[in-house]
């Protein structure tokens, strides 16, 4: 049974940063291309970050050049670090594969950026 469990959510200052662990429990990890989505209020769920099993990362416009998604196959374990961050990343982020397979998802973490 695939599980996806996001941590490393909370409560960050604009301007501050967080760093987001998805450790997954995917069949063959290493050759799945992964990504980071979010949901925030009122709004639908975007893909944020995604990166392939040969390492190539793509980013959303709102996160180029401030989040970084990477990966360790070896922990089965998908990362993005967020610098940087404004009021507007606030939302539930979430990791699955790219595309997105419905039953993956997870519960998610909380990110909220606010004084």
């Amino acid at each position: 049974q695939v599980q996806l469990v996001e941590s490393g959510g909370g409560l960050v200052q604009p301007g501050g940063s967080l760093r987001l662990t998805c450790a997954a429990s995917i069949r063959l990890f290493s050759l799945a291309a992964m990504g980071w989505y979010r949901r925030a209020p009122g709004k639908e769920r975007e893909l944020v970050a995604g990166i392939n099993s040969g390492g190539t990362t793509n980013y959303a416009d709102s996160v180029k050049g401030r989040f970084t998604i990477s990966r360790d196959n070896a922990k089965n374990t998908v990362y993005l670090q967020m610098n940087s961050l404004v009021p507007e990343d606030t939302a539930v982020y979430y990791c699955n594969t790219s595309p997105g397979i419905a039953n993956y998802w997870g519960q998610g973490t909380q990110v909220t950026v606010s004084s």
